[in-house]
């Protein structure tokens, strides 16, 4: 019997929206659908790659202050958990806060995870409550995990666009380096979500470029939000194509990406877009674990730097988290607990295998 083949998402039919695409796990699909005030693909509907700089900026601002209500109650600290803070200079003589999290009863030679969250490098902070659950949770598996509050190029940490941000991160990976030992650990791992995945690869790529990626030991990047390709949606990145609007607009996200590279001459600089390093930049770099989600639209830009560090030689792994979209296997630890979890198990035994091969 014939039957008829169609393309996934949006490629097969433009209008689908997420609820109705089949991939999508129930748990998540059922929550979207108990929460239809804001409509599928426009969640903030408003800008574009031609809004202005300042139209932007009040945009971003918006969409932080409303994700912040989404999540309104601060983390109590779970039992067996110890944070404290650091805080350090940064090269352009701003304060650097680091919060740092570990598992109580432990001394020294602990895997370290150097965390940078999520927003877009424009929004959000480390005291975002489903970035402060997530650390508590790398730690109570037994690792030391510090987030950055590096500056943002929007919202309430902002206005600093590229490479400020990225500055804050490689001075933040190189003061933990010159402290493993009063940290108490043994070995460094860049780890980062969405924005905070485009920084912890941008650092590691300037960590070769000035001399010390040896102070690397691996980096694990999350949903990797690293084109900036976000208005021209090349037609090699099929899921800017198949899964637009599933979470996130790109039309919204070229606008926002404006933000952190306001100076057109960056759009295809690796340092802010890594998706544009060449395989020269690549080679001799530490192991690198490269997580996507199946229906988001940056999927496949991750998978494309997977492949762009296994031809330069990079020792690399991939997965493809099925029915999630972007990020929500670490932001829905309640909604799908069995997807956190994994997703926890895979970052710590990532880590703890670069430990064991130190």
């Amino acid at each position: 019997m014939d039957q008829k083949l169609t393309l996934p998402g949006r490629l097969g039919d433009p209008d689908l929206l997420l609820t109705a695409d089949l991939r999508l796990d129930p748990r998540i699909r059922q929550a979207l659908l108990a929460t239809p005030d804001i409509p599928e693909g426009q969640q903030f509907p408003g800008i574009d790659a031609n809004s202005s700089y300042e139209d932007c900026l009040t945009h971003c601002a918006r969409m932080e202050a409303l994700q912040m209500q989404m999540f309104p109650d601060e983390v109590a600290v779970p039992a067996g958990i110890m944070r404290s803070a650091e805080s350090i200079r940064g090269v352009d003589g701003n304060e650097i806060l680091l919060h740092v999290h570990r598992p109580i009863g432990t001394s020294n030679d602990l895997p370290c995870l150097v965390d940078f969250h999520g927003g877009g490098m424009v929004m959000l902070s480390t005291t975002f409550p489903p970035f402060v659950r997530w650390r508590d949770s790398l730690a109570a598996a037994g690792t030391v995990v510090i987030g950055v509050e590096f500056r943002n190029a929007g919202g309430l940490l902002g206005n600093h666009a590229f490479p400020a941000g990225l500055n804050d991160c490689c001075a933040a990976a190189r003061w933990v380096h010159t402290q493993k030992q009063f940290l108490g650990i043994s070995t460094l791992v860049l780890s980062g979500a969405s924005g905070g995945s485009n920084l912890a690869l941008a650092t590691t790529l300037r960590a070769k470029q000035e001399g010390w990626l040896n102070e690397i030991d691996g980096v694990y990047a999350m949903c990797p939000y690293i084109s900036g390709a976000y208005a021209s949606k090349p037609a090699q990145l099929l899921s800017l194509h198949e899964n637009n609007g599933y979470v996130i607009n790109l039309d919204e996200s070229a606008g926002l990406a404006k933000l952190y590279t306001p100076d057109e001459s960056d759009a295809m600089n690796p340092l802010a877009w890594p998706y544009y390093a060449k395989s020269s930049a690549l080679e001799g770099l530490p192991p690198h674990f490269i997580s996507v989600n199946e229906l988001d639209p940056l999927r496949d830009e991750g998978i494309a730097y997977y492949r762009n560090l296994l031809s330069a030689g990079v020792p690399a792994i991939c997965r493809t988290i099925p029915g999630s979209t972007h990020g929500s296997d670490v932001m829905f630890r309640d909604l799908a607990p069995d997807t956190y979890m994994e997703s926890e198990r895979s970052v710590v035994g990532f880590v703890k295998s670069l430990s064991a091969n130190d």
